[in-house]
C-alpha cells in the first residue's frame, strides 16, 4: 500500500480527492489536511509515500511546501490553474491535476504514482557478504558499507540516512525501511520506532522513551516497538 496524504484547503475539494484515494485499493489515505502546515506536523510523524497537494493555499503554497521539504515524498498536484504545470514538473511531480477532475484522471495520476512508487522500491542494496559488508547506490554510485560501523538508520519518506560511526554526514540512500530491515543481522540490528534502527551495539542507555546512542544522539521508542526492545534488554540484564 501507498501511504498518502490528501491536502486543499477548500473542504468540498478536499472531501472529493479523499474519495478518490479511498476507491483506489493500493492506496492508504493516512490524513485529509487542510493546510500544508497540517500536512508537515503528521509528516513528521508518519512515513508518507506520497502526496496529492492543492498548489493554491493560503498559508503556504503547495508549490512552496514540496520545496521546503528536505526530501519530498512522491507528489501529484492539483490545481484549478494550468499556467501551474510546468512549474509543477519542474519539481518532479509525478503527475498534475487540473481542476475540475473526474476519477478517470485521478485513477491515471495514480497508476503514474504506483509505477514511480515501485521503480522507487525495487532493491537497491547487495546482500551483506562474508565480511559483513554491503553495497548501495547513493548519488550515482555505488559505496560499499561496513555493517559494524552503522549507528543507526532513519527512514525519510522513500529515503533512508543511513548515521555510520567516524562520518560526521549520513549516507541517503533511496530504499525502504523494510528492505533495509530485511537485508540487516537481527542480532545486532533492531527496529525500535517507525522511522528508526538502530545498532544494539551502539545503544549506551535506554529510559522509558527513547535510547541514547551518545551525548548527541536520543532516539524516540515507539510503542509498537517498546516490547521487542525491553526483551533484548532483559536478555542482557545482570542483577534484581
Amino acid at each position: 500500500m501507498i501511504k498518502v496524504l490528501a491536502i486543499d484547503d477548500e473542504p468540498l475539494a478536499l472531501q472529493q480527492l479523499a474519495a478518490y484515494i479511498r476507491k483506489i485499493p493500493f492506496l492508504e489515505l493516512v490524513s485529509e489536511c487542510q493546510s500544508a502546515s497540517e500536512a508537515k506536523a503528521i509528516m513528521q510523524q508518519d512515513l508518507i509515500d506520497a502526496i496529492f497537494i492543492d498548489i493554491n493555499m493560503p498559508d503556504l503554497s503547495g508549490m512552496d511546501f514540496v520545496r521546503s521539504l528536505s526530501v519530498p515524498p512522491l507528489i501529484v498536484f492539483t490545481t484549478a490553474y494550468s499556467e501551474y504545470a510546468v512549474e509543477g514538473f519542474k519539481v518532479d511531480a509525478v503527475d498534475y491535476l487540473l481542476k475540475p477532475f473526474g476519477l478517470d484522471d485521478f485513477q491515471r495520476a495514480a497508476n503514474k504514482l504506483k509505477v514511480r512508487y515501485e521503480a522507487l522500491h525495487q532493491s537497491e542494496v547487495s546482500p551483506i557478504d562474508s565480511d559483513d559488508a554491503m553495497f548501495l547506490k547513493t548519488e550515482h554510485k555505488v559505496v560499499r558499507i561496513n555493517i559494524a560501523d552503522i549507528r543507526y538508520i532513519e527512514g525519510m519518506s522513500e529515503y533512508l540516512k543511513i548515521h555510520l560511526d567516524h562520518q560526521t554526514k549520513p549516507l541517503i540512500v533511496l530504499l525502504s525501511m523494510k528492505k533495509m530491515e530485511d537485508r540487516l543481522p537481527s542480532h545486532s540490528f533492531m527496529r525500535i520506532h517507525r522511522s528508526y534502527i538502530i545498532n544494539l551495539k551502539k545503544i549506551q542507555e535506554v529510559n522509558k522513551n527513547r535510547v541514547i546512542l551518545d551525548s548527541d544522539t536520543f532516539l524516540p521508542i515507539g510503542d509498537l516497538y517498546r516490547d521487542a526492545l525491553t526483551k533484548y534488554i532483559d536478555t542482557k540484564f545482570l542483577g534484581k
